[in-house]
């Protein structure tokens, strides 16, 4: 009876993580050892502040859940593993590498992104985009712009009408 329940248990976060992976644009995994508890508590803020998560599972049942997925990141599941993962693609390798910064101790392993396992150079590469509200703004400064030259071309040519 007892090893029912711990069957179905274990089953149950199975489906736990196979759901996140499967729902999420982002699944990073990183190893936490050397993080204080006041590091590891500052970090799951950071990761809520960007609509991120934070999660520890075991990694057996990780593999069991990524490999009904056909995801394989068994070479990143040695030693201890958490997962930061969002439904934004970035956010939580932005948060994870700008606090890795700080706390040498944090080490991204690994992950996947908009449902393809991603190598640590890619990860490390998206860890330097501008964030989604920096994009935002960066096209705005240049729609801005184009209407601003648009609109000093359309001036110069009606000047250049009205003396014609």
């Amino acid at each position: 009876m007892a090893n029912a329940k711990i069957i179905e248990a274990k089953a149950e976060v199975v489906n736990e993580i196979t759901e996140v992976a499967k729902n999420n644009a982002s699944f990073i995994l990183f190893d936490y050892r050397g993080l204080t508890a006041e590091e590891t508590a500052e970090l799951r803020k950071k990761l809520r502040e960007n609509n991120s998560e934070y999660k520890v599972w075991k990694n057996t049942l990780t593999k069991r859940a990524l490999d009904s997925l056909n995801l394989d990141l068994a070479e990143c599941l040695n030693g201890p593993s958490a997962m930061a993962y969002s439904t934004d693609s970035v956010a939580p390798i932005k948060t994870l590498s700008d606090f890795a910064k700080d706390h040498p101790a944090l080490e991204i392993k690994g992950g996947i992104v908009d449902g393809e396992v991603t190598s640590l150079e890619v990860i490390k590469e998206l860890a330097t985009l501008p964030s989604r509200e920096g994009l935002l703004t960066m096209l705005a400064a240049g729609l801005i712009g184009t209407v601003k030259d648009l609109s000093i071309a359309l001036n110069l040519l009606c000047e250049q009408k009205e003396n014609e």
